[in-house]
């Protein structure tokens, strides 16, 4: 639906698509941005008819790759199904609120170098 409004065709190349085995990283994040209320001011909550069990962790090299090493991922690609992979290890530690274990597994992998 995202597309279907007339845009640039460059602009397809920003916006992963699940459907293409993509970890759609750009939308989770935008999505626990706008879904989770961390009362922090990182996520903001607005969007009420979602739940935070329904979202998906934004997977990248750098949670990727500490998720693998806490033993939360063992897929070696960042793809769609290592995205499914991840959400089903943080939905056993928490499942109404899976996503919040975002930040600290990117900070992790790049602040801290872990």
């Amino acid at each position: 639906m995202f597309f279907e409004i007339e845009h640039l065709q460059r602009t397809q190349k920003h916006i992963g698509d699940p459907l293409k085995n993509s970890a759609a990283k750009r939308i989770n994040l935008f999505l626990r941005w706008m879904v989770r209320n961390d009362n922090a001011g990182v996520d903001f909550g607005v969007w009420k008819s979602l739940s935070p069990t329904q979202l998906s962790c934004p997977l990248d090299a750098h949670s990727g790759n500490v998720a693998r090493k806490l033993g939360l991922l063992h897929r070696k690609q960042n793809d769609a199904k290592a995205l499914s992979e991840l959400d089903n290890s943080l939905r056993q530690l928490d499942a109404q609120d899976p996503v919040k274990y975002d930040f600290a597994l990117f900070g992790l992998g790049v602040f801290e170098g872990f």
